[in-house]
C-alpha cells in the first residue's frame, strides 16, 4: 500500500464531511469541534506533517510467506517508497517487552550527552533484577557513560541499563515513562502505553507491530542509532564504587548477528532489537537494507519461539526483493 501524502487529502474529505453534517454551523466552531472530538493538539499536529508515513489500515498478507498461526504481528516497511509490503494485526495491541528499549534509546539520544557519565543507583543495579531477566551486570556505584549504557541497552538488552539510563535523564522510572509517552503521542503512536524504560511485563505497558515502526523510524533517523545497532560486540570500561575499573564485553541477543541465525538473502540487517517474555512472546524489529541501499523495517511480535520468530522474519526479508 503506497504511503504518501494521502493522509492530507483523507482529512480533507472528513472537514468537508463534517462541514455537510454541520449544515449553516460557523466553519470556525466547526473546526474547534473537530480538532476537539478527534484529535489532541499533539497528535492533530502531527498528522498534519505525516507526509512520508507508511499507512496500512488492513491486513496486507501475500500468499505463502508467513505461517501466521506461529506469532501475533509481523510487518515489512519500505522505508523510502513510504510504502507497506506486508502487515498483520498491525494495530493489535500487544506486548513488547525489551522492543520497548528502542524508545528508551531515543529518549537518551534526544535528551542526553552521551559522553556525561553517571553512577548506578540501587534500583538500577543488577542485584534488583530476577535470575532470569537480562542484565549487563552493573551494580551499585559504578560509573559509566550514557553512551555506554546505550550499548548495554540495545545490544545485552539489559534492564538494568535502562533504569540507570531512565534516571539519568528524567531523575525517575517514573518521570521517563511519562517522557516516553510523550513521546509516543508525538510520533502518532496512540496504541502505546509505557511504564517502565525496559519492557518487563505489565498489563498496563504495551504497543502495536505500527506504533513500533513510528518509534523505529524515528529512531534510524539518528545515526548514533543507526552505530550502536550496527556494533555486533562491545567492550566497556566500568569503574566500580572502589575506583577499580574492570572490562565487560556485551554481544548482540540479535541472532543474525550473533551468527545463530543464518543471514536472509533478500537484503542486509543492519540491527534492531529483541525482546522476549512469557506474556509477549518473542519479538524482533530490525533495519535492513536492499539492492540499492534503501531502508526496510521488518517486525515480528509474538513468536511462538525462537526458531520460529528467525524464520519468520528470515522468510519476510527474503521477500523485499520481490516488491521491487
Amino acid at each position: 500500500m503506497k504511503c504518501t501524502g494521502r493522509i492530507y487529502r483523507l482529512m480533507a474529505v472528513l472537514f468537508l464531511s463534517v462541514i455537510l453534517v454541520s449544515g449553516c454551523r460557523k466553519a470556525e466552531e466547526v473546526t474547534v469541534v473537530y480538532e476537539t472530538e478527534n484529535y489532541n493538539r499533539d497528535i492533530y499536529r502531527g498528522e498534519l506533517s505525516a507526509g512520508n508515513l507508511c499507512v496500512a489500515l488492513d491486513n496486507i498478507v501475500p500468499d505463502g510467506i508467513l505461517d501466521l498461526s506461529t506469532l501475533h504481528a509481523s510487518a515489512l516497511f519500505d522505508v523510502n517508497n513510504s510504502k507497506v509490503d506486508f502487515a498483520y494485526n498491525i494495530h493489535e495491541r500487544l506486548f513488547p517487552a525489551s522492543t520497548t528499549k528502542i524508545m528508551t534509546a531515543l529518549l537518551a539520544i534526544k535528551h542526553a550527552d552521551l559522553n556525561a557519565v553517571t553512577t548506578v543507583s540501587v534500583n538500577a543495579s543488577s542485584t534488583s533484577f530476577a535470575a532470569d531477566e537480562s542484565i549487563c551486570g552493573i551494580v551499585t556505584g559504578d560509573q559509566l557513560t550514557i553512551r555506554d549504557l546505550l550499548y548495554g541497552l540495545m545490544l545485552r538488552s539489559g534492564n538494568d541499563a535502562a533504569v540507570a539510563i531512565a534516571e539519568h535523564v528524567a531523575g525517575s522510572v517514573e518521570g521517563f515513562a511519562q517522557m516516553m509517552n510523550e513521546e509516543a503521542q508525538s510520533l502518532m503512536a496512540t496504541n502505546t502505553h509505557f511504564v517502565n524504560p525496559n519492557g518487563l511485563h505489565d498489563a498496563d505497558h504495551y504497543t502495536t507491530a505500527y506504533d513500533l515502526y513510528l518509534i523505529f523510524n524515528e529512531c534510524i533517523r539518528h545515526q548514533e542509532f543507526i552505530d550502536i545497532i550496527a556494533t555486533p560486540q562491545y567492550t566497556v570500561n566500568i569503574t566500580g564504587a572502589d575506583g577499580a575499573v574492570r572490562q565487560a564485553d556485551w554481544m548482540q541477543t540479535n541472532y543474525y548477528a550473533s551468527g545463530r541465525a543464518e543471514q536472509p538473502v533478500g537484503a542486509s540487517v543492519v540491527g534492531g532489537k529483541t525482546g522476549t517474555t512469557n506474556e509477549a512472546g518473542n519479538c524482533l524489529i530490525l533495519l535492513e537494507k536492499g539492492a540499492n541501499d534503501e531502508n526496510y523495517i521488518s517486525i515480528v511480535m509474538g513468536a511462538v519461539s525462537k526458531s520460529l520468530l528467525y524464520q519468520n522474519m528470515t522468510a519476510m526479508i527474503n521477500s523485499i526483493p520481490v516488491y521491487q
